[in-house]
């Protein structure tokens, strides 16, 4: 199993599910994307194979042709560093993220007393908007839960009563669970919640059968998921395109 393409294919698997579900997926020969302007996410034009030119002036018409913000994301696609072309066609660099994967069979992780709810009704949906919001500075609207809960597990992580962050899990296949936007309000960080929470999440994945996890790390979060057992698979590099360009 390439698992490094699996944890790829999970990222953008999910952006198209969220993408379709809001009517706003739209498929060209080298590249997808999805534009949202009520929402700040997914927002993405990303690459299935390796660019040309003419592909980035097609991928420049369209992001500059659209008041919302798109992201296109870069990984290394059979060697060839097309990252290079990006840059030399005006897009910036603007976040930068480590793929990374864990054998969930060679783990050992227990649940924590976090309680983690899934989002299933327009209040959890609000709810979540607003943590994900305070935790990360950026709207994910509430109407793409209510359109994709189904299929995505968005999740209210709770102290007792206390809401403390979110998390959303997306399995592709019966091996594969990718676990994305996990935060910490400001007000409950630096108490040891994101670990118990990926405890939670990871001891759940092994209940339901899993092989293994994925997510895509900040240079923040890396040491936390170096600690419990994930090890590091490719560097994704986040490119946007200045208004002026």
């Amino acid at each position: 199993m390439d698992l490094k393409k699996q944890n790829i294919d999970n990222l953008t698997s999910l952006w198209q599910v969220v993408n379709q579900r809001a009517s706003a997926y739209v498929i060209e020969n080298v590249f997808d994307y999805g534009i949202i302007n009520y929402s700040d996410w997914p927002n993405r034009l990303w690459f299935k194979k390796t660019p040309e030119q003419t592909h980035l002036y097609l991928a420049k018409k369209i992001i500059s042709s659209s008041s919302t913000k798109i992201t296109i994301p870069y990984w290394e696609i059979n060697g060839n560093d097309y990252y290079l072309l990006l840059e030399n066609n005006g897009f910036v660099k603007v976040l930068e993220q480590v793929g990374m994967y864990t054998d969930l069979s060679k783990s050992d992780f227990k649940p924590s007393e976090i309680n983690l709810n899934k989002v299933k009704d327009e209040r959890t949906a609000l709810l979540w908007e607003s943590l994900f919001q305070k935790a990360f500075n950026y709207k994910i609207d509430h109407k793409l839960l209510l359109n994709s809960y189904d299929q995505v597990d968005y999740l209210i992580a709770y102290d007792n009563t206390s809401p403390v962050g979110t998390a959303l899990m997306y399995h592709t296949g019966n091996q594969i669970v990718g676990i994305h936007s996990m935060g910490i309000i400001p007000e409950m960080r630096r108490k040891g919640y994101a670990e118990k929470m990926m405890h939670s999440m990871l001891s759940e994945a092994v209940k339901k059968g899993y092989s293994y996890a994925t997510l895509q790390a900040s240079e923040m979060g890396k040491n936390l998921y170096l600690k419990l057992g994930f090890e590091e698979q490719f560097l994704m590099r986040n490119y946007t395109l200045p208004k002026h360009a």
